[in-house]
C-alpha cells in the first residue's frame, strides 16, 4: 500500500450503515466506530477526492477510480457495477480482466457476493471464496474477493468488486481504505450520471426542435414519411418502425411506411382497428408500451423477431389520423424517456402529415380548382383564428376579405404566456391557391417557431431563413409581428416589408416607422424592433397593402393619411366598430371598383 504525506483535509465520514466483515471470523461484524483512520488514509481519501472532482465524464471517472485503487491494491480483476433503477439489477459499467460472458451478466440483488453487498449495503472481504455460501463462480481461477457498496445520500449507486486468483490476497486495510472512500466515489458517479442525463435531455430538446421545424416544411407525403423514419433514428435506436394511417372511414389502419433492420419497404398491410396492439391504441386513444409481446394476447405475430413494442397515436384536431409503431428485439427496450419524446413529437408529426396530405390534394386537383374552390376557402378560414383573444386592458378586432375566393393574406393571434399575445399580419406575394398554400406553409413554420416564444425581430429572422430555404419561384412573404403586453400596455413591433401600423392618440395619427426586407428574399437578415407605450383610448391599426393600395375610378390610392383620419375619427368606438368603419370607407372610396388584392384589417384599442 502506497502512503502519502499527512493532509489537513477533514477526516472522511462513513456514509450509510456500513459493517465490516472480519475475514478471520465469518459473520462477526465490526463496529464502524472502532475503525482507526490513519493519516495515510486521510491523504489517500483526499487524493481520491481531488482526482474525481475534476471530471463529469463517467467513463473518465471510472478509469481514474480504477487507477487510484490500483495504487493501494495491485489487482488483476476489477469491476464497477452500477444499479439499473428500472430493472433493479446490477450491470457491469467498467471492468479490467473479466471475460466477455462476465461483462454481459446482469446481477440481481442478493445473488452472489456482489448481489449480497448491494442488498445488505455491507462490504465483504472473502479470502477463500470456496467457503462462502454466497459465491457464484464465473471465473474458476478466482480464490478471493473484495466487494464494497457505493452509496450516495443513503441510495445504492452500485458496487466496486475486486477479485484475485490467490487466496488470502486482500488485507483488512484494503477493505478499510475502500470503505472510507466508497461514498466519495459513489457521489462522483452520481454527479457524472446526473450531468449526462441533463446533457442528453438538452440534446434531445434540440433535436426535437430541429425535427419539428423540418417536418413542417415537407409537403410531399411520401418524402415526409421517409424523413420521419430517418429523423426518429436520431432519438431512438429502434430496429423496426411503421407508420400506419387510418382510412377515410377511420376503420382500417393502412401501412404507409415501414423500416426493417436497415431497409425501407411498404408491405400491403391493412389492420382493422378491432384487432392487434395498433388497433387497441386507436380504440383506447392512448400510447401502448408492451415490454414483452409474447405475454400480451393482443399482439399479432407479424415479425417473429419482435420482443417489445411501442405504439403512439397521432392526434390532429381532436381525432386520430394514424399511429407510429416501433419494435425491438430486446425485451423491455422502450422506456419512459422514449414515451415522453414521442408524445412531444407525435403532435408535430400529425400536423406535418396533415399539411402534406392537404398540399397533395390541392396539387392533384389543380385543374378542377374552380369546382372545389369553395371548400378550399373553408379550409383556409379554419386555419385562421375564429375570434380575437379577450384581453383585460385592450380589445382586438379583425376583418379579412380575399380578392378571390381564397387569398394570400394571413393573420394570427398566438398566446405568448401570461398577459402576452402575439399579433401577426402577413401577406404572401401572388393570389388565389398558390398564395394560400404558401401562406399556410408560412403560418405553420411561424406556429412551430412560436413554441420557443422568440421576440418579434428574432421571429422574423427565423421565418426569413426558413422561408428562404423553401421559397417557391417569385414567392415571398411580408409580415408584421408584434407582441402586446396587456399588463404594461406596451407593443413591441418588427416589420418585414409589410404596411407600417398607424397609431392614433388624442386625435392625432402617426405611422409606426418600422421597416425590413420581405421574408425569403435575402439570407441572414437582421430586423429592427420598436416598442410603443400606449395609453387608455389609444388605437393602432394593422392593415395589408390591399387597403392602402385600393384604387378608385380616377386611379387614386386610399393611402395611410386617409386611414389615419378614419381611425382617429372613430377612436371613441369599439375595436370592431373601427374595423367596420374603415372597411366601409374603403368600399365607398373604391366606388364599385373590383378588389385587386386581399384586404385585412386588425385594430388594437386600449381600454
Amino acid at each position: 500500500m502506497s502512503t502519502h504525506p499527512p493532509s489537513h483535509a477533514h477526516e472522511p465520514e462513513l456514509e450509510g450503515d456500513y459493517h465490516l466483515v472480519d475475514p478471520s471470523q465469518p459473520g462477526v461484524h465490526l463496529d464502524p466506530a472502532n475503525i482507526r483512520v490513519e493519516p495515510a488514509d486521510i491523504a489517500y481519501s483526499t487524493q481520491m477526492a481531488d482526482a474525481l472532482n475534476t471530471t463529469l465524464d463517467l467513463q473518465t471517472l471510472l478509469v481514474r477510480t480504477s487507477e487510484l485503487v490500483r495504487t493501494v491494491i495491485h489487482y488483476r480483476i476489477f469491476a464497477i457495477l452500477l444499479l439499473n433503477d428500472r430493472t433493479h439489477d446490477l450491470r457491469m459499467r467498467f471492468q479490467i480482466g473479466h471475460s466477455t460472458e462476465a461483462q454481459r451478466t446482469r446481477v440481481p440483488l442478493g445473488r452472489g457476493i456482489v448481489g449480497q453487498v448491494a442488498l445488505t449495503h455491507q462490504p465483504m472481504l472473502i479470502n477463500d471464496v470456496s467457503k462462502s455460501e454466497h459465491y457464484v463462480s464465473v471465473n474458476p481461477d478466482v480464490r478471493s474477493e473484495l466487494c464494497v457498496p457505493l452509496i450516495a445520500k443513503n441510495k445504492l449507486i452500485g458496487v466496486m468488486d475486486i477479485e484475485s486468483e490467490q487466496a488470502d490476497y486482500f488485507r483488512p486495510e484494503h477493505l478499510r481504505l475502500l470503505t472510507l472512500t466508497a461514498s466519495r466515489i459513489a457521489q462522483s458517479i452520481e454527479n457524472a450520471r446526473l450531468y449526462a442525463r441533463i446533457w442528453r435531455q438538452a440534446q434531445t430538446l434540440t433535436v426535437l426542435n430541429e425535427i419539428a421545424a423540418e417536418l413542417t416544411s415537407i409537403l410531399d407525403l411520401n418524402a415526409l414519411l421517409d424523413r420521419i423514419g430517418h429523423l426518429l433514428r436520431r432519438l431512438i435506436d429502434y430496429q423496426m418502425f411503421t407508420i400506419m394511417l387510418l382510412d377515410s372511414k377511420g376503420e382500417i389502419l393502412i401501412t404507409r411506411y415501414a423500416w426493417r433492420f436497415g431497409s425501407t419497404h411498404v408491405p400491403s398491410r391493412r389492420i382493422p382497428i378491432t384487432s392487434g396492439l395498433v388497433g387497441a391504441a386507436v380504440r383506447e386513444w392512448r400510447m401502448i408500451n408492451v415490454p414483452d409481446v409474447s405475454k400480451d394476447p393482443r399482439y399479432l405475430p407479424m415479425n417473429p423477431e419482435t420482443r417489445s413494442e411501442l405504439i403512439v397515436p397521432l392526434f390532429y384536431k381532436g381525432r386520430i389520423i394514424g399511429v407510429l409503431d416501433l419494435e425491438h428485439t430486446r425485451v423491455g427496450f422502450f422506456n419512459e424517456d422514449h414515451e415522453r419524446m414521442l408524445t412531444t413529437l407525435a403532435a408535430q408529426i400529425a400536423i406535418a402529415i396533415e399539411n402534406a396530405r392537404l398540399y397533395q390534394a390541392v396539387s392533384r386537383q389543380e385543374r378542377q380548382l374552380e369546382l372545389d374552390i369553395a371548400m378550399a376557402r373553408e379550409v383556409q378560414l379554419r386555419l385562421l383564428p375564429t375570434s380575437p383573444p379577450e384581453l383585460k386592458n385592450a380589445e382586438i378586432a379583425v376583418r379579412f376579405l380575399p380578392a378571390r375566393t381564397i387569398g394570400g393574406d394571413l393573420y394570427d393571434f398566438v398566446d405568448y404566456g401570461p398577459g402576452r399575445t402575439a399579433i401577426v399580419l402577413g401577406d404572401v406575394s401572388g393570389k388565389a391557391a398558390p398564395a394560400a398554400l404558401f401562406a399556410a406553409l408560412a403560418s405553420g413554420i411561424m406556429r412551430s417557431a412560436a413554441l420557443q416564444r422568440p421576440e418579434p425581430a428574432q421571429m422574423l429572422a427565423i421565418l426569413n431563413d426558413a422561408v428562404g430555404e423553401r421559397r417557391l419561384e417569385s414567392q415571398y412573404v411580408t409580415m408584421l409581428f408584434s407582441i402586446w403586453n396587456d399588463e404594461s400596455r406596451t407593443l413591441r413591433v418588427a416589420n418585414s416589408g409589410a404596411v407600417q401600423p398607424v397609431f392614433c392618440r388624442g386625435g392625432q395619427s402617426n405611422t409606426v416607422l418600422t421597416e425590413g426586407f420581405p421574408l425569403g428574399l435575402f439570407p441572414n437578415v437582421a430586423y429592427d424592433e420598436f416598442t410603443e407605450h400606449v395609453e387608455p383610448g389609444d388605437a393602432i391599426v394593422f392593415v395589408s397593402d390591399g387597403i392602402l393600395d385600393a384604387q378608385n375610378a380616377r386611379e387614386e390610392m386610399y393611402g395611410s393619411e386617409r386611414l389615419g383620419q378614419v381611425l382617429c375619427g372613430k377612436s371613441g368606438c369599439s375595436a370592431q366598430e373601427i374595423v367596420d368603419h374603415i372597411l366601409e370607407d374603403v368600399t365607398h372610396f373604391q366606388g364599385g371598383q373590383e378588389r385587386f388584392d386581399d384586404e385585412t384589417i386588425i385594430v388594437l384599442r386600449v381600454r
